[in-house]
C-alpha cells in the first residue's frame, strides 16, 4: 500500500484536523471525536446533520456551511459513525426549530443516527431524519436493507439546507428532503478498486479487461461483472437502469455526474457528453450539470450518474446562496 499518510490510526483524526485548518471560516471541530460543524452558529432556523465513514471526501464535511449542512459525522473509513458522536453533533447545532439527520441507507449508519436522535430527543431537543436510497443498482446488500444510499445525497443536501435558510419548519424541511429522495436516482460502475488503509491492500479484484457495473460506494458488489466497454456503451447501460426506475419523460431534471474519486475530469466530461445526448434525445431536458468529486471511494477508479427530476420548487432551492468549501452556488 502507498499513501500519503502518516500512521494509519490517525487518518481520519489528521483529515479532519487539515480540513478546519485549511477552511476555518466555514467549520470548527468538536472535541468530542471526528465532528465538524459550522464555525458561525444557525439561529432559530432547522439545522441539518448529516455524515457517515471516511473516505467520501468531499462527502460530508465538505458540505458544511451556509445553504447546506451543519454538521457532518465522520466515522473510521467506511465504518458508521458512533450514536455518542452523532449525539454530540447534534447538541452542537439544535435550535429551538428542530434538527434534520440526512442518513444514507446503510444499517450501521441508520441505527447509529436513530440511537442518537433518541438520546437527544430525551434532552429536549426535537429531531426527525430522512433516509437516502438512491441507488437503483441492488436492492439488498452487504450493507444495507433496501437500497442505498450514494451520491444523490448531495442533492439532498443542498435542497434541504436551502429549504432550512428560509425559515421552514422541522416538518417542511424534512418533507422537502423526502422529496428528493422520492426523485432522485443513481448508478454507478467502477474500473479499479481503492485501498482502504486500516486494511492495506484493494477491497477487491478486477481485471484488466474488466469493469463492476453497479458497484456500492465502499467497494461493495454490483450487478455482475463484465469485460470493460466504451464510455458510450457504460453510460447506456445506467441510463437505461435509472430511466427504467422513474419516468423522466418531458421532465427537467439535475445531472450529477461524479467521480469516485481517481476518474479524472476529461472521462467525466466524455461520460457527460453521452449523458446529455441521451436525455436530448428522450425529450428530458436538463436543467443544471454538475461534473466532479462530490461523493468518493477514496481513489477508486469509477464514477456514477444521478438525475433528480425537478419541479419549480426544487430549481429554486437547488439555485438558492450555499457557500461551503465543497459546494458553492
Amino acid at each position: 500500500m502507498k499513501k500519503f499518510i502518516n500512521a494509519v490510526e490517525k487518518v481520519e483524526d489528521q483529515m479532519i484536523q487539515g480540513m478546519v485548518k485549511a477552511f476555518p471560516q466555514y467549520v470548527r471541530k468538536l472535541d468530542c471525536g471526528n465532528v465538524v460543524v459550522r464555525s458561525s452558529k444557525k439561529q432559530g432556523k432547522v439545522a441539518l446533520i448529516s455524515g457517515g465513514g471516511s473516505g467520501h471526501e468531499p462527502a460530508h464535511g465538505g458540505y458544511v456551511g451556509e445553504g447546506m449542512l451543519d454538521a457532518a459525522v465522520a466515522g473510521a473509513v467506511f465504518t458508521s459513525p458512533t450514536p455518542d458522536q452523532v449525539l454530540e453533533g447534534i447538541k452542537a447545532i439544535a435550535t429551538d426549530a428542530g434538527v434534520l439527520m440526512v442518513i444514507k441507507n446503510y444499517t450501521g449508519d441508520v441505527m447509529n443516527f436513530e440511537m442518537a436522535a433518541e438520546m437527544a430527543e430525551a434532552e429536549g431537543i426535537k429531531v426527525k431524519q430522512v433516509v437516502v436510497n438512491d441507488d437503483v443498482a441492488v436492492q439488498d446488500s452487504l450493507y444495507t436493507v433496501g437500497r442505498r444510499g450514494v451520491a444523490g445525497t448531495v442533492f439532498v443536501h443542498k435542497i434541504a439546507g436551502a429549504m432550512a435558510e428560509t425559515g421552514a419548519s422541522l416538518d417542511e424541511v424534512q418533507a422537502v428532503a423526502q422529496k428528493v429522495i422520492d426523485n432522485v436516482r443513481t448508478m454507478g460502475a467502477a474500473i479499479r478498486p481503492c485501498t482502504v488503509p486500516a486494511a492495506g491492500k484493494p477491497g477487491f479484484e478486477l481485471g484488466e479487461d474488466e469493469m463492476e457495473i453497479g458497484i456500492g460506494i465502499h467497494g461493495e458488489p454490483g450487478t455482475h461483472r463484465e469485460p470493460l466497454k466504451t464510455a458510450d456503451e457504460i453510460v447506456d447501460m445506467l441510463l437505461g437502469q435509472i430511466l427504467g426506475d422513474i419516468d423522466y419523460t418531458g421532465s427537467e431534471v439535475a445531472v450529477m455526474i461524479n467521480s469516485a474519486g481517481a476518474t479524472p475530469q476529461m472521462e467525466l466530461f466524455i461520460i457527460n457528453n453521452r449523458v446529455a445526448d441521451v436525455l436530448a434525445e428522450k425529450g428530458i431536458k436538463v436543467y443544471k450539470t454538475l461534473v466532479g468529486e462530490f461523493m468518493t471511494s477514496i481513489e477508486m477508479e469509477g464514477f456514477s450518474i444521478s438525475l433528480l427530476k425537478l419541479d419549480g420548487q426544487l430549481k429554486s432551492l437547488l439555485d438558492a446562496k450555499a457557500d461551503t468549501p465543497a459546494y458553492k452556488a
